[in-house]
């Protein structure tokens, strides 16, 4: 992100451009990460009940039957061999991210998504679900109802699903049972991490935090994406030291890039993006295959013929004799460029087959990202 930077936001698909501008400043806290501070990813097995027979098939799902079996064991209740095939429970797996310094008793959000044949979740109750880490343990238990995004409705000929009814979430559906051991305050050194590495960036944070502390070397540039603080040279704790650093505001440096959204046909290009000299001609050529099969019969009364089915093939070539070409002069402007490309009636699919051939030809000098 440079001075004056301009955000070229091309949506074709509604045939205008939206140029906009973003702030040249922002804050350290936006774009670093602080060593050792970061959420740990929770996964658990569990079931939902509740449900209005959208849940799973048991003859198609029988982890399901054993899962609520052993529930309900738990529970003294005995079902074995029993012709038990309720419709209204379904298996689901249940993921959620512990917070970094989160403490026990606290609470965090959940995803629960279904793993069977279940139709949908909606009106369905997370029975208590333990949820693990990486290493095992159980960091927090799940339960609660679960809201469903969606709906799903169906007749005897047609059936029609909106969203996705198999997943949803329960805000504040897991309670935490184990914190994450992590003495942040006796850390002597600090490493910063970089969201998205360079050299100028580095080197900017180096300075602002150097500078915030009166020129002492307390920051240490490591390399494009770290940046280490010596805690010994500040007499602050490392809380108090981040808490002093985190609103430095800076000015970052960006890739010339432009990404392309090739589903949509959305592109955004960076101001930074320098295109040279180059031209690009362009025409229509549509060709058109239909078959048109016909019988034949034999004559009336005949008794050797037969009746065949025969191919009637019609090829039509249709090329525009007005080829359009554009020729780009070198250090063209951005909105020059899509003017330029609209005037041509360039749609974003073509605009997409464009850039690459101009990036393939060395003229444009950006990073091509397609998403």
């Amino acid at each position: 992100m440079i001075q004056n930077f301009k955000l070229f936001f091309v949506a074709f698909l509604l045939g205008f451009v939206w140029c906009v501008d973003a702030a040249a400043e922002v804050r350290l806290k936006d774009i670093i990460n602080i060593e050792g501070v970061r959420g740990n990813d929770l996964v658990g097995y569990g079931l939902v009940v509740g449900l209005d027979g959208t849940g799973d098939g048991m003859r198609n799902s029988p982890y399901t039957e054993e899962a609520l079996s052993s529930l309900l064991e738990r529970l003294g209740i005995n079902v074995q061999g029993e012709d038990f095939r309720p419709r209204n429970v379904a298996a689901v797996v249940v993921t959620g991210t512990l917070p970094a310094f989160a403490r026990a008793g606290s609470q965090i959000d959940i995803t629960v998504s279904a793993i069977g044949d279940a139709k949908n979740l909606l009106g369905g109750t997370l029975i208590m679900t333990p949820l693990h880490a990486g290493d095992g343990q159980v960091y927090a238990v799940a339960q609660g109802p679960v809201l469903a995004s969606g709906f799903s409705a169906e007749g005897e000929g047609a059936s029609v699903t909106f969203g996705a009814p198999t997943s949803g979430s329960i805000p504040q559906g897991a309670r935490i049972e184990r914190e994450i051991d992590f003495d942040f305050g006796s850390m002597e050194t600090l490493q910063l991490a970089l969201r998205s590495p360079d050299f100028t960036t580095a080197t900017r944070v180096e300075t602002a935090i150097n500078n915030a502390f009166g020129g002492k070397p307390i920051a240490t540039l490591k390399d494009p994406g770290t940046i280490e603080l010596a805690m010994a040279n500040t007499g602050l704790s490392p809380v108090h030291m981040i808490g002093r650093i985190e609103n430095l505001s800076i000015t970052p440096e960006q890739k010339a890039r432009i990404v392309i959204d090739q589903k949509s046909g959305t592109v955004v290009l960076g101001a930074d993006v320098k295109i040279s000299k180059f031209a690009v001609t362009q025409g229509n050529l549509t060709i058109t295959v239909r078959e048109t099969p016909f019988v034949s019969q034999p004559n009336p009364f005949s008794r050797q013929g037969e009746t065949i089915v025969l191919p009637d093939t019609t090829i039509t070539v249709d090329q525009n004799p007005e080829r359009r070409i554009a020729e780009v002069d070198e250090n063209v402007s951005l909105s020059d460029l899509i003017e330029g490309l609209n005037a041509l009636g360039v749609g974003p699919r073509e605009l997409i087959d464009i850039l690459k051939s101009v990036k393939a030809a060395g003229a444009l000098h950006a990073e091509l990202v397609l998403m």
